[in-house]
């Protein structure tokens, strides 16, 4: 029996007076960030909540997502972490397809829940009967009929609670990832799942308890943030430091101010941060403090791994996975000299191989083939889409959809992102799911979504459109629209209004003739 909430509990157990969540003037115990999250279970316990079933959260970078996340799990139940930037349709669609039955949002979250918009799709998802509003004045009033305020519900509640084990291989958290396909999918992620690499990254990164400081700059709704840092930074009672919206110079400060000593970030954040690195920084106390460095998302350029060396004093480790694989699958040796451009070794407990597209492996050095991977990190399958799971799982390997090369070592290199996915600053972008919202405009017959180059942002969304006969529509009132459908970093900044679309001989888009 296990429950993923142990990481919490023991570190609480053993330093409960060391500091583990900071946010601006706000520090927060393990003892209290336990206690806390032990309401949040008698609560969830109280309104019906039981184990097994799926409780959604929505809210930033903020010492709420803890909580609410552990305490989630101590009752036995089901995380569902949500995307912040979601809209209301977004939102009643995750709610509905993980059959939630509660859910915690932030107030500030967009479209939730302060107009009718965002009430209409609490109403949507059929199923959900507890909302909980998590603002920032505890004894504020919800705005609308049918949602309490957490603050309200928790007051005066008594933080004993009875942490529910569950057995290792049971559910603790669904990610929901659109994949490459249609509408997204929830993978289901066990307990021993994410526990055990939780537990490798700590192996990986020789992580001792009581001593390391993170700035979470990741969001803890995405695999990386919440693995990478908060779950093996609570497993070695690690100080959380949360910066709820990434801003360089803001990173920066917090570098300095906090002594920070682990970083965890996609490649544009540490060009952000190279950038921030003023006459004024004492750049010399950051590096003196950092300790660990890690990048994912995309591949890193030579010359931030080399600069970041040089001022930091600190080798950046790349590692790879998917939030199917909990996620961690491969990361840098720490014992040797990275490698440009490659995404490391399978982490301790994991195998990766390549395959072809009849599952055959691949076994020469230098031959490009699917990325595959097998270990305790593999997902239990996507939730109620048995046919999904059946197509990327077969004798516990897991197929990515990424394309790879091993070299002599061993090292694998990505040699092409999963088929047409965009990463804009970090976050994965899912072209059909795009065309599809676009496509419901009433002037729109066909649309293909592409990603180009963004030197800041890595890659921007670009949609190329044909319109119906004799629709009229602009380009920027598209994006206008788009802005209104989709969350910030999925809807096109560029739109072009086209008269055809290249296509190959049997009809599918040819989008790499696209620009």
């Amino acid at each position: 029996m296990l429950n993923l909430s142990v990481l919490l509990e023991d570190s609480a157990r053993h330093y409960p007076e060391r500091t583990a969540v900071v946010l601006g003037d706000t520090r927060l115990t393990y003892a209290q960030v336990d206690a806390a999250a032990r309401q949040v279970a008698a609560l969830l316990a109280e309104r019906g909540i039981r184990p097994g079933d799926k409780v959604a959260l929505s809210c930033p970078n903020l010492p709420y997502f803890p909580v609410v996340y552990y305490g989630i799990l101590k009752a036995g139940a089901v995380v569902v972490p949500l995307n912040v930037l979601l809209k209301g349709r977004e939102i009643a669609y995750h709610l509905g397809d993980s059959e939630a039955k509660a859910y915690f949002c932030f107030q500030g979250t967009p479209e939730l829940p302060m107009g009718a918009e965002g009430h209409a799709g609490f109403e949507q998802a059929e199923g959900c009967e507890h909302f909980f509003l998590i603002t920032a004045e505890p004894a504020a009033a919800a705005p609308i009929e049918g949602v309490e305020t957490m603050g309200s519900a928790l007051a005066g509640r008594s933080p004993v609670f009875e942490t529910v084990l569950r057995a290792e291989t049971d559910p603790a958290v669904i990610l929901y990832t659109s994949g490459t396909t249609g509408q997204a999918k929830g993978a289901e992620l066990s307990h021993s799942n994410l526990v055990l690499n939780a537990l490798t990254c700590n192996r990986l990164f020789r992580s001792d308890p009581g001593t390391d400081t993170h700035l979470l700059v990741l969001p803890l709704f995405h695999s990386f943030g919440s693995t990478v840092n908060m779950n093996a930074g609570f497993a070695t009672a690690s100080t959380l430091v949360l910066l709820p919206r990434f801003d360089a110079a803001a990173a920066v400060k917090l570098l300095q101010s906090e002594n920070v000593t682990f970083f965890a970030g996609v490649p544009t954040m540490y060009w952000g941060l190279l950038n921030a690195l003023t006459e004024d920084v004492d750049v010399e106390r950051i590096a003196s403090n950092m300790r660990v460095a890690v990048a994912g998302g995309s591949s890193l350029p030579v010359e931030i791994i080399r600069e970041v060396r040089e001022r930091l004093g600190v080798t950046i480790l790349e590692g790879y996975g998917l939030s199917e694989t909990s996620p961690v699958a491969t990361f840098s040796d720490p014992d040797s000299d990275p490698r440009p451009g490659s995404i490391g070794i399978p982490i301790w407990g994991v195998e990766v191989k390549l395959i072809d597209e009849s599952w055959n492996t691949i076994e020469g050095t230098d031959e490009i083939g699917e990325i595959a991977i097998r270990g305790h990190n593999i997902m239990r399958g996507y939730y109620n889409r048995p046919e999904a799971t059946a197509e990327v799982m077969r004798d516990g390997w897991f197929r990515s959809g990424d394309l790879g090369k091993r070299d002599k070592d061993g090292f694998y290199y990505i040699v092409d992102r999963a088929k047409d996915m965009i990463i804009r600053g970090g976050f994965n972008v899912y072209p059909r799911e795009i065309e599809e919202v676009l496509m419901t405009h009433e002037a729109v017959s066909l649309a293909a979504v592409i990603g180009v180059p963004h030197p800041s942002h890595g890659e921007e969304v670009k949609a190329f459109v044909i319109l119906k006969d004799g629709a009229t529509v602009t380009e920027d009132e598209l994006v206008a629209w788009g802005k209104e459908q989709m969350a910030a970093y999925k809807y096109p900044r560029m739109v072009a209004i086209v008269d055809s679309l290249p296509m190959t001989a049997t009809g599918k888009l040819l989008k790499r003739a696209l620009s």
